[in-house]
């Protein structure tokens, strides 16, 4: 845990970094993001040179040669604020940003922007990051988490960060297992992989530490992608600072069409908040992902149309004809690449906005309609509308759903989530008291994972006898046959099945209201006369 001196001395650079003109939080969590990489190269060679002198083999290609030396972490950091300011910024930030073959966190460094604006800022988060033990993984990655909760505010694309308690009630539904491939199309900071990495290593800690399943998970079984450069540094350095040795954290337009790099069937569990603000024109989008929504992709003609207009001085020119492209949402667009990525038996927890569940397109109809009557939908979730806040008050829902290529749905839970355990305005206050259990009122997370384990047995088949089954449709959850929804065409909103019961207001008869009045007129004019009295 952080100690409040930490958190007292990263709000003091926070500030200083805002007084100096940094101004954006991402900015500000990539150029500490910066030195942790920084730091991290220093100690990867000391290790190295550590198991040199043991076992007396030479050093394998060290980052730094004995000509850069000054370059290390440990030699500059007790260096006058000055002279570190020009062995950072001069010498070692080029390094670093030509360091490809580093992992994935060097990998986006090519068109890094160093930013620090003065030597004392920068002296100050070097001291700040020198006093933390690098070899204590749960500190490392609270100081990254706490940083990451600074993000205050959308970036582009409809990107804002997904409540930490959410994702892990998405994570504990899915209970992720060691051998699993689980991936992030729209990866973000990486905080589902986290939540997936602190899953795996709380519940099954024996099975991880095996050499096997170690290197896989080290390697093989975090993907994310993400076309924002910006956040991939981020979200490579969580990972790094979660443990994840080669975080596989990679830039990559998910939606475009890739040709033969489409990525199809490679991974059994995608945990995803798909951004949902805009739309994605035709042209570029994958052609498979447009037909799942029951769209023609564009065929591409080979000459443009023009026409002939007249300019300004009486001559005939040609003018190119531009049409307006058409386009799709991007969050159906996500939902048939989920459907595309995920193996043959691989599950899926996705936040979709409400629009999905009840939409009336052509392509709302489509994609829900392939997921129901095509895969197996397990459950709707949804979401109060003050989650998302102070980034959105959108209405959101929570997809659960496994691939099939066979149907399989036969009833669909629903849950009707109230409360998060946090106010449902901009302030988004803890409703209880940090070492209190929060109440059902407070908090639904917990009656969501218990009722939702019920669903199954213990080898994942259906559990007919979980008492879901058998709750009426005015309880905060229900199933519903999977019959009813498709005569309502495939309509998945909460409020199409919930029945609401209005209880009758019983009202005296006007007589006895009259009554009433006259009675307390009559008070009123006796009080009165008593007052006149006493004058």
């Amino acid at each position: 845990m952080l100690t409040g001196k930490i958190r007292n001395q990263i709000d003091q650079v926070w500030e200083m970094f805002w007084t100096g003109g940094v101004a954006n939080p991402i900015s500000v969590i990539e150029q500490i993001s910066f030195l942790l990489f920084i730091r991290r190269l220093d100690e990867l060679q000391k290790t190295a040179e550590r198991r040199s002198q043991a076992t007396g083999l030479p050093l394998n290609k060290p980052t730094f040669s004995p000509d850069e030396q000054a370059l290390r972490w440990s030699n500059f950091k007790d260096k006058d604020p000055d002279v570190m300011m020009d062995i950072v910024q001069n010498q070692v930030f080029p390094k670093i940003k030509t360091l490809q073959n580093e992992g994935s966190f060097a990998e986006h460094m090519k068109d890094a922007i160093f930013m620090i604006p003065s030597s004392k800022l920068l002296d100050q988060v070097v001291q700040l990051l020198s006093a933390i033990n690098m070899n204590d993984k749960d500190t490392k990655g609270d100081l990254y988490e706490y940083l990451l909760s600074k993000l205050q505010q959308s970036g582009v694309n409809g990107q804002f960060r997904t409540p930490r308690n959410i994702i892990q009630m998405m994570v504990e539904l899915m209970q992720p297992k060691v051998g699993d491939t689980i991936c992030d199309p729209s990866s973000g900071t990486c905080g589902f992989l986290m939540a997936a990495v602190e899953y795996v290593e709380e519940n099954h800690s024996k099975e991880v530490n095996k050499p096997d399943n170690r290197k896989h998970f080290n390697n093989e079984m975090f993907t994310g992608f993400d076309f924002d450069k910006h956040m991939l540094r981020i979200g490579a350095m969580n990972m790094l600072l979660h443990g994840i040795e080669n975080p596989s954290v990679h830039y990559r337009d998910s939606l475009q069409d890739q040709g033969d790099e489409n990525i199809s069937e490679a991974y059994n569990l995608i945990l995803a908040n798909p951004p949902f603000k805009g739309a994605v024109d035709f042209d570029i989008v994958a052609p498979d992902l447009l037909r799942a929504l029951g769209k023609t992709p564009i065929v591409k003609k080979t000459a443009p149309k023009f026409k002939t207009e007249i300019d300004e001085d009486g001559n005939e020119i040609q003018v190119e004809i531009k049409k307006k492209k058409p386009t799709e949402k991007s969050e159906l667009l996500f939902l048939a690449l989920i459907l595309r990525m995920l193996k043959v038996g691989g599950r899926a927890a996705v936040i979709i906005p409400d629009g999905v569940l009840f939409g009336s397109t052509k392509a709302h109809k489509a994609i829900r309609e392939q997921i129901i009557s095509k895969q197996k939908l397990e459950a709707v979730i949804s979401l109060p509308s003050g989650v998302f806040k102070p980034y959105a008050g959108v209405s959101t829902a929570i997809l659960i759903f496994t691939k099939t290529n066979s149907g399989g749905t036969d009833n669909v839970w629903f849950y009707d989530m109230q409360s998060d355990g946090f106010s449902l305005d901009d302030k988004r206050s803890q409703l209880f008291k940090d070492g209190e259990t929060a109440t059902h009122a407070q908090n639904n997370i917990a009656d969501i994972i218990k009722r939702f384990k019920t669903l199954t047995n213990e080898d994942n088949t259906p559990n007919s006898d979980s008492p879901e089954y058998t709750r009426k449709k005015t309880k905060q959850s229900f199933m519903v046959p999977v019959d009813a929804i498709t005569s309502n065409d495939f309509d998945l909103s909460l409020n199409r099945y919930k029945e609401v019961v209005y209880e009758e207001v019983q009202y005296d008869a006007p007589k006895d209201i009259l009554k009433r009045i006259k009675t307390l007129q009559d008070k009123m004019a006796n009080g009165v006369a008593d007052l006149e009295k006493l004058l």
